[in-house]
């Protein structure tokens, strides 16, 4: 078996699982099968004749590329982007060692027996992180996700977290939405994902933007759940007593942060985009709640009046807020909260709306996105890039697009340290409950080797952000390589 099977679950006591298949007859014939073909071809035409053998389909055997167990790996000949300083860095390699970024020793100057990698003089950046993603509610229509067996949302969850990674994005902050599984499914090396700081159920008050329920469901009696709620989507709560249930409930599953509903959303029908939800008072209790176990809450909201009331009840993370006014963007810059903003332009990359309802709120918010970025740069706030790819399969196509579109408020580097360097440090708000250790988004010793080889230049511009698939020849997680085109 490979080692990612033997390894892949620790709560089993050293007995080994096939989550691959790799143990399988079939598979195990077929892999004799190569290895007699390798040994062969290296008898009649040696190394070159086994090369040629994988020309055609742009790979070479794992031999001649896998990382040696307990050997460093020394990435050489590169210039890199370090997640927060805004220029380009040269002169130095870097050394991986137990997953972990050991050193940025002056180039050729790297220990005798590391492991190279050339990377042919290209780029190196932090692994990308979206702040704002719904890891179970990105790859499904809005149909399949309130009405569909849960079954499939899972496993469409699970098909998407590969291509997350492989489109270069190595750490996602879920904001709602039954990540916990799919967190431990990829932690546990069962399938390819991204780093999940998962929050659990969006918490919402009845009416609110987290309310998926349909009219001919009401009125709620005691006790009753809707179908989101049974799945973990989302949790009703009104009052304090109910707030602090439902984010006691989300802490005991894992979440790394609490998220709730503070303001009226584009997507539920019910809701104005203007409405305030929560008392200040239910606020602060998730807010206790989240403290009590070394953590923060972030709240969906858009308007002024909504975003300081979040404010004023402790939230940390302001995730949209497009329609903030001058005074309440500077609100945010003093209380030093953050501004999880994402580029929502209404363009052909937005979350379909076919609602004339859901239509008119899109176009309000896209309204004042421009003006957002602008103001909160001016003003300071500290931003972090995201999505929000919501309900929208086709929708993952954009991913890094969005992030490219970022050059039209702020220098190309800037942009990029948004989704590190900046992205890294809101994900650090969540304390003892931060799922991994470490400083993510950055390149420096102790980090997690969570890099990516780009071709491109990310001083010059970030097109190559939207072609993932060629531009980024190399992605690493944790010091594994996940991806080598090099």
């Amino acid at each position: 078996m490979c080692l990612s099977c033997v390894q892949a679950d620790p709560a089993t006591g050293g007995a080994a699982i096939d989550c691959c298949l790799c143990g399988a007859p079939t598979t195990q014939a077929a892999f004799a099968r190569i290895e007699a073909d390798l040994k062969r071809r290296e008898l009649i035409g040696g190394a070159a004749a086994v090369l040629g053998m994988f020309a055609g389909f742009g790979l070479q055997p794992s031999e001649a590329r896998a990382q040696t167990p307990g050997r460093p790996l020394l990435l050489t000949n590169l210039r890199y982007f370090d997640g927060t300083t805004f220029s380009m860095q040269e002169g130095r390699d870097i050394l991986i060692e137990g997953g972990r970024i050991s050193a940025l020793p002056p180039a050729g100057e790297g220990p005798e027996d590391a492991q190279r990698v050339d990377c042919g003089g290209r780029a190196v950046i932090p692994g990308l992180i979206d702040a704002h993603w719904h890891s179970t509610l990105v790859a499904v229509t809005q149909t399949q996700a309130m009405a569909a067996d849960i079954g499939f949302v899972h496993l469409m969850a699970g098909r998407e977290a590969g291509a997350t990674l492989m489109r270069g994005f190595t750490t996602v902050r879920d904001t709602g939405g039954p990540a916990f599984g799919l967190k431990l499914a990829i932690d546990r090396g069962a399938l390819p994902g991204p780093r999940i700081f998962p929050s659990g159920a969006m918490i919402s008050q009845t009416s609110g933007h987290g309310d998926f329920r349909f009219l001919n469901e009401l009125p709620r009696a005691d006790g009753d759940l809707s179908y989101a709620e049974h799945m973990g989507v989302a949790a009703i709560a009104d009052g304090r007593a109910e707030v602090l249930r439902r984010a006691r409930e989300q802490l005991m599953k894992g979440a790394s942060q609490i998220k709730i509903m503070a303001g009226g959303g584009v997507s539920s029908l019910y809701d104005p985009l203007e409405s305030l939800q929560f008392l200040e008072e239910e606020m602060e209790a998730a807010v206790r709640a989240a403290a009590d176990w070394g953590t923060y809450v972030c709240a969906h909201v858009y308007t002024s009046e909504g975003i300081q009331r979040a404010l004023r009840a402790g939230v940390k993370s302001i995730e949209h807020g497009q329609l903030a006014d001058t005074a309440t963007i500077r609100m945010m810059r003093e209380e030093g909260a953050w501004w999880s903003i994402q580029p929502f332009l209404a363009d052909e990359d937005a979350n379909p709306k076919s609602d004339p309802r859901q239509q008119a709120k899109q176009i309000e918010v896209a309204e004042g996105t421009v003006r957002a970025f602008e103001e909160g740069r001016a003003e300071g706030v500290q931003m972090a890039f995201g999505t929000d790819i919501l309900m929208n399969p086709a929708g993952t196509a954009s991913h890094g697009r969005q992030l490219g579109k970022l050059t039209r408020f702020m220098p190309p580097l800037e942009a990029l340290h948004l989704a590190t360097g900046a992205a890294g440090e809101l994900l650090a708000l969540s304390g003892a409950r931060a799922p991994y250790d470490g400083r993510l988004g950055v390149i420096a010793e102790g980090a997690p080797a969570d890099l990516l080889v780009v071709d491109g230049d990310p001083e010059a511009g970030l097109d190559w952000l939207d072609t993932p698939e060629t531009s980024l020849p190399l992605i690493m997680k944790g010091g594994a390589i996940v991806k080598d085109r090099l």
